[in-house]
């Protein structure tokens, strides 16, 4: 299940406030400046930092 286009085009990072970039591969919103990927459940955003999963260093694209 696809979430909503207009809800990811509001939503942003709880941590940071930053932008989300949407990931349908893996079904999250990634934030990048807080290295944290949110996961999309049944088309619902989960916001919540300790559900978050950290990204790698090649994922928030560290040189």
């Amino acid at each position: 299940m696809e979430p909503d286009p207009k809800l990811l085009e509001i939503l942003v990072c709880p941590v940071t406030k930053g932008t989300l970039v949407y990931d349908r591969e893996k079904q999250e919103l990634v934030c990048r400046s807080a290295g944290l990927a949110y996961p999309i459940r049944n088309g619902v955003p989960i916001m919540l930092e300790g559900e978050a999963r950290t990204l790698n260093d090649a994922e928030r694209g560290a040189p």
